[in-house]
């Protein structure tokens, strides 16, 4: 990590040419794509010469050269320019001229990279601020070939530098990436309950993130399951909204020879990039509290046309927070389980565990997932963890292929105190977890039953502390049903309905009106008769208003009740003080 960001604050230094030409939050229009170009420069520098080649032979037989290029290249994409960064800047007159011809000589999803950075734009406007010569040779002159900065350590580049400039420019630097030890335990959670599949020789499976952002997720993903099996391969598929993003991720993907034909462009919600597909594996982290005003025409259409034949069938949550929207996405693009099935993990923050009332959009989709039996596991991460916020998070597990033992169940793991200290804190990150931190929560996880530890408080009395609970589904759901009062008249008499259909029939006086909560397997004539009518003899439950509501309150399941001391431990310690005080007090009198 020191390296990855030794190496971000040399790219960084370009920062202090463009100081006075660019506003701070326009670096990145400049250092992002800079910093992709030298990438993908260092990458072909070694298959430069037999590309040039190939590309003189098969125009002298007249011959289309795109594929061979491809394959003379050794990455699948290709630049056919004699040109590469350090040429380009070595003709200082004519580098404006060479660096629009080296880009377009780029086979064409490379192109599209730098058009979605709007390259072309930013090469004009540096040469205007006689700026593009100090620029290019400061990035000719850095070695970014992967045997010198490896893919994960150029990940970390990138992040580091959109962390920055999401700071210089008041953006969320958490829209765009996750901690990469977050990734790694949400990866271990879902790839250790299948050891034994992914260890067979030749095994392909498919990951797919809909939050893609620079493309974090899916490397840390396909570097854990080659380390588990370098014969495995994963397949991997995104979709990013950010342009830049979604380029950094696109020419990550590039290098590591993924088909870059999966990774989309566009906003998730409203413009689905892999409609009708499934997946073995999904990844999501969301943003956090966004409101999902600008696609809610899209959303609202396709949860009233489509129902559960498209991805909202279950509700929608309100409009100021759209992660729940991601959740049920990513539950559409489930494999069947007759065909394997699917495991996903979504880092979500709390509101999505209790938020909204029995009979609303967030209580309702929590009712599909729990009652379809597709929540695995919740873990409790700890706070500042991330770059952008100290919130506390929450890593949801879900499978529609749940091993025998956890069907019906949900594990919640409080994971909340595993942590180390960062010795220099990064935006709002202050913690991480430690190896040993990630491998204790797999290990709860893994085992799947209830777990404490033992501990001491701050009055060395010794108490269990619960890190692990399993519940069975039907725990978290409960009914709200209506207490009604009779209305009275003047005199004291109750006021009865006229109309044939309630004929005789008490009317219900809409200010004693009152609801009361109780277990989803309650009797609610048992309540009433046990809680309500000994106080109110005449009231009665209107069965036709209750409504089925699911919440998972976390906290509480983990909440541990200690008796304070004895009042007598308690009067000692003030009299000591008090002593004290009164002693310090007549000295000074003194």
């Amino acid at each position: 990590m020191a390296e990855s960001q030794n190496l971000s604050a040399l790219i960084w230094s370009v920062a202090d040419l463009l100081r006075g030409d660019y506003k701070q939050s326009e670096y990145g229009r400049v250092i992002l794509p800079f910093t992709v170009l030298r990438r993908l420069d260092c990458v072909l520098e070694a298959t430069k010469s037999a590309v040039l080649a190939e590309k003189e032979k098969r125009e002298a037989a007249g011959l289309p050269a795109e594929p061979f290029l491809r394959k003379a290249s050794g990455y699948g994409f290709y630049n056919d320019s004699p040109l590469d960064l350090p040429k380009a800047a070595g003709d200082q007159d004519n580098i404006a001229e060479n660096l629009h011809d080296y880009t377009q000589a780029f086979s064409p999803e490379v192109r599209d990279i730098f058009e979605c950075f709007e390259f072309a734009a930013q090469l004009d406007r540096l040469a205007k601020a006689d700026l593009l010569y100090l620029v290019t040779d400061k990035f000719a002159n850095v070695d970014l070939h992967p045997d010198v900065v490896p893919n994960d350590k150029m990940g970390h580049v990138f992040e580091e530098l959109i962390r920055r400039f999401a700071e210089l420019s008041n953006e969320t630097a958490g829209e765009h990436f996750t901690p990469r030890e977050v990734i790694a335990l949400m990866v271990n959670l879902l790839f250790t309950e299948d050891d034994d599949v992914l260890a067979r020789p030749g095994v392909v499976r498919t990951l797919y993130d809909p939050t893609a952002g620079t493309g974090g997720m899916l490397s840390t993903a396909e570097e854990r399951l080659t380390d588990m099996n370098p014969d495995a391969r994963l397949v991997l598929s995104g979709q990013e909204l950010n342009a830049e993003s979604y380029a950094i991720c696109k020419a990550d993907m590039l290098i590591k020879g993924q088909d870059v034909a999966r990774i989309k462009h566009g906003n998730t919600l409203s413009d689905d990039g892999h409609p009708g597909q499934v997946f073995d594996y999904m990844l999501s982290n969301p943003p956090f509290g966004v409101e999902w005003k600008k696609v809610q025409k899209d959303v609202k259409k396709e949860h009233k046309d489509r129902g559960f034949d498209g991805r909202f069938g279950p509700g929608l949550p309100r409009v100021s927070d759209g992660s729940l929207l991601f959740l049920m996405h990513l539950i559409s693009k489930m494999r069947p389980a007759k065909d394997g099935g699917s495991r996903l993990a979504i880092v979500l923050n709390g509101s999505p565990l209790f938020t909204g009332g029995a009979g609303s959009g967030e209580s309702e989709i929590r009712r599909h997932i729990l009652e379809s039996d597709l929540l695995e596991a919740i873990v409790a991460l700890p706070t500042d963890m991330f770059y952008n916020t100290g919130i506390a998070t929450y890593v949801w597990v879900l499978s529609n292929r749940k091993a025998p033992e956890r069907k019906g169940k949900v594990q919640l793991i409080d994971g909340s105190r595993l942590f180390r200290k960062m010795r220099k804190s990064l935006g709002s990150k202050r913690k991480e977890l430690g190896p040993e931190d990630i491998a204790a929560i797999v290990r709860l996880h893994g085992d799947g039953v209830e777990a404490s530890v033992a501990e001491v408080d701050e009055h060395g009395r010794a108490y269990d502390r619960p890190v692990s609970r399993v519940f069975r589904n039907e725990a978290f759901g409960y009914q709200q049903i209506t207490v009604e009062r009779p209305e009275r008249d003047a005199a004291g008499n109750v006021v009865r309905h006229n109309g044939r259909k309630q004929k005789g029939e008490p009317k219900a006086d809409s200010s004693l009106r009152d609801t009361e909560t109780i277990p989803l397997d309650a009797d609610p004539e048992e309540h009433l008769a046990a809680e309500v009518l000994p106080h109110v003899p005449d009231a009665w439950v209107d069965d036709s208003k209750t409504k089925i509501g699911y919440e998972i309150p976390f906290n509480r399941h983990f909440y541990v009740f200690r008796p304070p001391r004895a009042l007598a431990a308690i009067d000692a310690e003030l009299k000591i003080v008090t002593d004290r005080i009164v002693a310090m007090i007549g000295g000074l009198s003194a």
